[in-house]
């Protein structure tokens, strides 16, 4: 790989730190070796290293899945110790829920950016740094006279936001443009399956610390119960575990053959490389490396608005956008208030003879269990049947599918709440019909609009409008859960939910149709998927740049 002094690119004369020397390959020789590269990348079987690469990025969506919606069990124990009557304020309860999406907006334009400008491998693992020394400052977390906890939170959970952002764009297109073509789809459903382990992971934390912490739980002053304080600081906290053992492995891992070659446009550089992937799963950088540049199409802001100024390309993005948008009103807007749900319906609810501590202890398990059996029952199997099918039914097909059934979903439990949730058979119903819904999310759109944009539009752009996609996604999780926040208790405790979720609906209805415009990439090569004429993609010859301190 070339060293990081020498990888600025340019179609104009070399600068004084650079000789060009015309190393007798013409375009059509260059385009050959490019079209070969590609062709060797889309063909490979699966191997160790693609294991590898999904590993290292699965890693990072289970981190981001179980930090953000760890806060579901972390927000009741705060409002036991730091909450006005042991419950957090409306206020305060949107302020920790919502602080994550809005930097996770953040992360995802400017990391997406970043990964166009100066490649995957350089940015990647900057995103996780983030995420590792936020949740650590959370756990540290206090407050004092002039600051409360809440505020305090509320920053750090900002800056994991946008960390978790950071993480969407990279951990998408850097196995997109690794994938060979007939196992692209099972390689981004596998990376994005791992959210639903990272929530049944923060359910399960939270379960066993509950449990472990019951005996001193019980015998706690009611009015600080100090160990409630502990149990939330742990839970947050271990949050930094997984991405800190995947920190390393991120750092190490090779930039991508496709940015090599079409944006650093160094093609002998992106073959080398593609063959020792390939034949034995090895990558080395050689910083002493000669730079050997061809002339192809830069990134630049005028060629960027050329680009999506075209109805082809535009109108994709703006589905992909939209979709995404749609599908996370309802995740988020019901994903980071599982606990809210469960206590409306009263499933789990501690019985009533059980006061004081015996109540708290109750509650907690509960919420922990019915977390537990939500990502089970709905969220990985959805996302794992996801997987099996990708690659032979198509993304649109699942994607349309899982937007239809979510819309009949919630309907059915929109309009008839009130008879579901009056019995404790009825109870059991609406909890089926919520598991539903998880897995037609997870079988459907929310496993699906992360795989749209990782295989559209040309490598120069990919990760950007990879970040623009997911942080119109978030966009909408800020919107539900602003909206959650000051809706759900209208006419009474928890009165609006049916209403929720009947909006719910539509945003599912007009998701399917939004789906319509988007173009299916099963078995096309991103090439084919970039809207970008390939023939003639490399113009004129090559031209070798060797550092100062080669000469």
């Amino acid at each position: 790989m070339p060293s990081s002094d020498s990888k600025i690119a340019g179609n104009g004369p070399l600068d004084d730190d650079a000789r060009s020397v015309d190393d007798g390959d013409g375009c059509e020789t260059l385009n050959d070796k490019r079209r070969t590269t590609l062709a060797e990348i889309d063909s490979a079987n699966f191997s160790w290293f693609h294991f590898r690469v999904c590993l290292v990025a699965g890693v990072g969506f289970f981190t981001d899945a179980y930090d953000i919606f760890a806060i579901n069990i972390a927000s009741i124990m705060l409002g036991y110790v730091y909450g006005r009557g042991q419950k957090l304020s409306a206020n305060q309860d949107l302020g920790v829920k919502v602080a994550t999406p809005i930097g996770t907006v953040v992360g995802q334009l400017v990391f997406g950016w970043l990964a166009d400008v100066f490649g995957r491998k350089r940015i990647y693992g900057y995103e996780l740094m983030l995420i590792i020394v936020a949740s650590f400052g959370q756990a540290l977390a206090g407050e004092a006279n002039g600051v409360s906890i809440v505020g305090v939170l509320v920053v750090w959970r900002f800056v994991m936001g946008v960390g978790i952002g950071g993480d969407y764009p990279l951990s998408s297109v850097i196995p997109a443009e690794f994938a060979s073509t007939r196992v692209r789809g099972r390689m981004l459903a596998a990376v994005g399956a791992n959210q639903g382990w990272g929530q049944l992971a923060a359910a399960l934390v939270g379960f066993i610390i509950t449990v472990a912490y019951k005996d001193s739980l019980l015998t706690d002053d009611p009015r600080v119960l100090p160990h409630v304080d502990y149990m939330w600081r742990l839970l947050i906290g271990l949050g930094c575990v997984p991405g800190a053992v995947a920190l390393y492995f991120r750092l190490t891992i090779p930039e991508t053959p496709r940015f090599t070659m079409d944006v650093e446009r160094n093609v002998r550089q992106a073959a080398r490389d593609v063959d020792r992937i390939v034949t034995d799963g090895t990558y080395r950088d050689d910083p002493d490396a000669v730079v050997q540049r061809v002339r192809a199409p830069k990134a630049t802001r005028r060629d960027f608005a050329r680009f999506f100024s075209k109805r082809e390309n535009l109108v994709p993005l703006l589905g992909m956008c939209y979709a995404w948008f749609a599908i996370d009103v309802a995740f988020y807007g019901l994903g980071l208030n599982t606990s809210v749900i469960l206590q409306a319906i009263g499933f789990g609810s501690p019985s009533a003879d059980l006061k004081g501590n015996a109540a708290v202890y109750a509650t907690l398990k509960n919420i922990s269990v019915g977390n537990m059996i939500l990502a089970v029952a709905g969220l990985i199997p959805g996302a794992w049947t996801t997987f099996l099918f990708v690659d032979s039914w198509g993304r649109k097909p699942i994607q349309l599918l899982g937007f239809i059934m979510l819309t009949i979903l919630y309907v059915i439990m929109g309009f008839a709440y009130g008879r579901l949730t009056e019995t404790s058979e009825g109870r059991k119903v609406f909890v089926f019909l919520y598991c539903l819904t998880n897995f037609f999310s997870n079988f459907g759109p929310n496993a699906t609009v992360s795989i749209f944009p990782g295989e559209s539009f040309p490598t120069r752009y990919r990760s950007t409008a990879f970040g623009i996609a997911a942080a119109s996604g978030k966009v909408g999780a800020v919107v539900s859960q602003v909206g959650f926040g000051k809706l759900v208790n209208i006419g009474g405790q928890n009165a609006f939910v049916p209403h929720l979720l009947e909006i719910f609906a539509f945003f599912m209805l007009t998701g399917a149709l939004a789906t319509l415009v988007l173009k299916e990439g099963r078995q096309l090569t991103l090439e084919q998927l970039s809207n970008e004429e390939q023939d003639g993609f490399i113009e004129g010859r090559a031209y070798s740049e060797i550092d100062n301190r080669l000469k």
